[in-house]
Order: structure tokens, then sequence, then C-alpha cells
């Protein structure tokens, strides 16, 4: 029975990635089309001149490719996984939720009159705390069903090195759910900054939570490698299937030189995807190894801010700076690493953090 259960999933999990892999190849050519008509174009602009210099044979390169992401993944969700699971249903909402606040974020930066400013950050961030509570409310209560003993492995906090688990009540699982959730999304949207770069990346880090999700939904599986038995979550390996066949799709339009950028309205998704799939497979922690690259560029953005202000003299104009330009991938392409090299580099990044984070799994 667990045979037949197992390979209907893998079946599933293929149709997802596949589904999702043709909507974007074949839709692409067509939105691209549109976009170009519209001008709704990026026009990339740094405070470096040398950056701007090196990235201005992307002017007008059409962006918003972020909706073949969503109507991809939306769609192969919708038929292959289980409709009636709440983790499903909560998926769906935080794609279309942080979908339209990327969408709205992206046309204001295009079409707005306030230049490329876009949404203020803290605008997003209401937005996307007010989903992340929201959300946490409904997945901690589903997540009852977990219960075992008395016991809910659903409501508790699983780190590495086989630190003994840590039961939360609502408020400090909707903290942490808030973070990974909010975090993960802003650091996908700044690492989408090179042709194939995010998407790649991606695709890594949803490969190992399509494994941890798969092992935490089956007992056997979860009792080997003493990890959570959360009831439902095998379903987040069709998310996880789903995400990568649209991310591998994109890159088909987006590797180097990229035909459209996914702009805000795929990076902020897909990010907010991975926190969720984490959190619901009470991961939070594998999510900060597996997405090394993603806590590389905003941990560099957070530190050239913070050592720019730091060193900043009264009076002064300006501080001093620890990268060249950060997000962390600037700095290396001011630096004269070709664009390509640099986002290869970071996909060999990502994999050694990817197979790090899944040798925790032994380490327990």
């Amino acid at each position: 029975m667990i045979y037949l259960l197992y390979q209907g999933l893998i079946l599933r999990m293929a149709g997802a990635a596949v589904t999702s892999f043709l909507i974007v190849l074949m839709l692409g050519p067509r939105l691209i089309r549109m976009l170009l008509r519209r001008k709704i174009g990026d026009s990339p602009e740094f405070d470096h001149t040398d950056l701007n210099e090196l990235t201005r044979h992307k002017s007008n390169t059409p962006t918003m490719g972020g909706v073949l992401i969503v109507i991809s993944i939306f769609g192969s969700v919708v038929v292959f996984a289980n409709m009636q699971n709440m983790y499903v249903i909560v998926t769906l909402v935080a794609l279309v939720w942080l979908g339209v606040l990327g969408g709205v974020d992206d046309w204001i930066k295009l079409r707005g009159e306030t230049g490329r400013e876009g949404l203020r950050m803290w605008e997003k961030l209401v937005f996307q705390i007010a989903l992340a509570v929201l959300l946490s409310i409904y997945t901690y209560n589903y997540g009852r069903e977990s219960t075992i003993d008395g016991k809910n492995p659903a409501h508790s906090l699983y780190l590495p090195l086989g630190v003994e688990p840590i039961a939360l009540s609502i408020l400090p699982y909707t903290i942490i759910m808030t973070l990974t959730m909010v975090g993960s999304s802003n650091a996908v949207n700044l690492t989408d900054g090179m042709d194939g770069l995010a998407a790649g990346c991606v695709v890594i880090v949803a490969l190992v939570f399509l494994l941890l999700a798969e092992v935490v939904g089956v007992r056997a599986w979860a009792v080997f490698f003493r990890l959570p038995l959360v009831a439902g979550a095998a379903e987040m390996t069709v998310v996880c299937a789903a995400l990568m066949g649209s991310c591998l799709g994109f890159l088909w339009y987006n590797a180097h030189p990229a035909q459209v950028f996914m702009g805000d309205t795929g990076s902020l998704p897909l990010g907010g995807l991975l926190g969720y799939i984490a959190v619901v497979t009470r991961q939070e922690a594998v999510l900060l190894i597996a997405g090394g690259v993603f806590v590389m560029e905003a941990g560099s953005v957070l530190l050239q801010v913070g050592y720019f202000k730091l060193t900043k003299p009264k009076g002064g104009l300006e501080g001093k700076r620890l990268f060249r330009c950060a997000p962390v991938h600037h700095h290396f392409h001011l630096g004269g690493w070709a664009e390509a090299k640099v986002v290869v580099r970071f996909w060999l990044l990502g994999i050694i953090f990817a197979a790090l984070a899944l040798a925790t799994l032994k380490l327990r």
C-alpha cells in the first residue's frame, strides 16, 4: 500500500514538474512579444558608474516575466496536488499574494512617476508580514493533525546537529514563520540581479526541500532520519516539483543573454514559497544552509549598508564600503568576472550548500 502511494506521488511530482516547464516554454514567446510591444523593459540603474556601464546592454530587456512562473506553478499544483490539503491551499494563496505584490511593485517602477523606486520597502514588508502572520495561524491550527502521543512535531522547532526539538506555542511559531517567509522572499529578490542566477539557485534549493518533504511526510523515513512526521507534508513535494519545472522553463529564456527578467513578480513568490515549505517541513534552519547563496546575497547588503553608516563621518557625504557593490554578485562582476562566470560559480556554491544541508540528516 505504501509503495503504491509513493509511486503515485512520484508520478504526480513528475507531472507537476513537466507541466510547469511546458507552460513556461509555450507561453514564454507570446509574453515576451507582448512585453516588448508594451515597452515593459528594464533599465538597470545603480549608484556605481562602472556597473551601469557593464549592464547597459540589458536596457529595455522585458521584465515582469515572473508572470510565467506564477501561472505555471499555480496551474500545475492545481492539477497534480491534493487540493483538499490545507498546506497546498495556503501555498497557492501565498503564491498569488506575493505575485500580485511583486507585480504592483514592478509596474510602479516601470510605469509610475516615481522613477525606479517602486513600492517603498516598508510598504512591501507590511504586505509580506501580514501574509505570513495570517498563514501562520492557519498552518499552526492545521498542524494539530500531526499530534502523536501528546507531542506535535508540526509545532516544534528542529535544529541540526542532534539538538532536541523545541516545542512552540503559536506566538513564537508565528514569529519564526514570519522571519522565514519574509527573509526568504527578500533574499531571493536580492539574488535576482544576473541572468539565470536566482532561477538556478531556486531549482537547487527546491530539490533539497522536495527530498525533505518526502521524508517528513512518510513515517518510516521520518523515523529513520529522526525527522518530524508532519501529516500532509508529503504534498509539498508536488509544489517543489512545480517550482523546479517553472524555474527550469524560465531559464530557457532567462539564461545569459536573457530575453526576459522575472522581476519582483517572480522573485518575491519564489522566495516566499521556499520559506513556507521550510516551515511546513519544520526545516527552517536547514533553509539557511541550503539557501546559502541567498544568505550570502542578503547578508552582503546588510553588511554593506551597516558598514557604510558606521564609517560615515559626521557631516561627511559618504562612508566606506565593504564590497565594490552589493549584493555580492555585483562585487565579483566589477572585479572582472564575466557575468556568466559569476552565475555558474554561484550555482556551484548552491550545490555545495545543498549537499551540506542534506548532510545534516546524517548528523541527526
